[in-house]
C-alpha cells in the first residue's frame, strides 16, 4: 500500500489488454502513477517488466493514462518512446512497460508480460 492506494502484481502474463480487463475485473484499473515517490515505491515492488496504465492508443504520441489525464512527468528509457523505431518487426508500440530498473517504455499492446494493478479507495 502507498498513499492509500492497494497495488496487486499478477501472477500471469498477458497483453495490455488483458492485464486491464483483470484489474478492473478486481475492482481498480492498470497503475497510473501520480507522484516520484509513487514511481520510487512501485519500481521496487516490481523488479521486472510489467504493464503500466499508460498508453497513446487513441493517438499517436499523445501519452494518457487509463483514468484519462495525461503524465505530470516521466520516466522513459533513454530513446523512448520510439514506437518501435519504425521496425516492422515491433508493429505498433502503444502500450507501456515499466522496467525492472524502473524506466519506461513503449511495446506493442499484444506483447505478453505481466502488469500492476492499483485500487484507488473510495469515499464512503
Amino acid at each position: 500500500m502507498f498513499s492509500c492506494s492497494c497495488y496487486y502484481l499478477s501472477t500471469s502474463s498477458g497483453s495490455w489488454d488483458e492485464g486491464r480487463e483483470d484489474c478492473r475485473n478486481r475492482g481498480g484499473d492498470l497503475l497510473v502513477i501520480d507522484s516520484a515517490e509513487e514511481q520510487k515505491y512501485v519500481s521496487a515492488l516490481t523488479g521486472k517488466l510489467v504493464w503500466i496504465g499508460l498508453n497513446d492508443k487513441d493517438t499517436e504520441g499523445s501519452w494518457k493514462w487509463v483514468d484519462g489525464s495525461s503524465p505530470s512527468f516521466t520516466y522513459w528509457s533513454k530513446a523512448q518512446p520510439d514506437n518501435g523505431g519504425g521496425d516492422s518487426r515491433w508493429g505498433e508500440e502503444d502500450c507501456v512497460q515499466i522496467s525492472d530498473q524502473g524506466l519506461w517504455n513503449d511495446r506493442s499492446c499484444s506483447a505478453s508480460m505481466q502488469w500492476i494493478c492499483e485500487k484507488v479507495p473510495t469515499e464512503v
